[in-house]
């Protein structure tokens, strides 16, 4: 069983939360998010914040109890405060454009790469183009797209060209040149 299920999610002020049945619902100032608790879970509003609690005696609901306690901890999270990647582009002309509802990317492809921005998510590039902020209240919405952008064009690990979370470090390898030099006799 989870040691943390056993703490209470506090709620902050402006943050209501609604349950009825397995369905709990979670608005805030940043947005609104829904979910559906496993059967033998019980979520309970106290004056510490909401409990989840294993409600029946199956093995898979003291099992799930901390994965629920988690979700609905970073819904509570995300319509207060919200979630972040950043994103950055290395490479020579590599740039990104939102356009509309589409993230635009110029990652050395000859044909045009473009992403749908998914309902809930807001994506600002920054004024040298090379920088993509993904904001939004889901934090496996924004994750899911930040993965999505980066597989466009992962970072390779001889030149680190391509596209990597911000922080990101990728460790260069030496290329066919650099190995035949260190291969090569030092005497001759």
């Amino acid at each position: 069983m989870s040691r943390l299920a056993k703490k209470a999610i506090p709620v902050p002020k402006g943050v209501e939360v609604k349950i009825s049945g397995l369905e709990i619902g979670v608005k805030g100032p940043k947005g609104q998010l829904a979910s559906r608790l496993e059967e033998g879970l019980v979520a309970k509003i106290e004056e510490k914040g909401l409990m989840v609690l294993a409600g029946g005696k199956k093995k898979v609901s003291k099992a799930l109890l901390g994965l629920h306690w988690a979700l609905l901890r970073n819904m509570i999270e995300g319509v207060s405060s919200g979630f972040e990647k950043k994103l950055s582009l290395v490479g020579v002309g590599f740039r990104a454009n939102v356009r509309g509802n589409r993230l635009d990317l110029q990652v050395g492809f000859s044909h045009p790469t473009f992403l749908i921005i998914p309902q809930g998510l807001q994506v600002k590039v920054d004024e040298k183009s090379v920088e993509i902020t993904i904001t939004g209240a889901d934090k496996h919405l924004v994750g899911k797209f930040a993965s999505e952008v980066r597989a466009m064009k992962k970072p390779e690990p001889y030149k680190g060209k391509g596209i990597r979370y911000l922080g990101e470090y990728v460790r260069k390898k030496a290329g066919k040149a650099a190995k035949a030099a260190a291969a090569a006799p030092a005497g001759k």
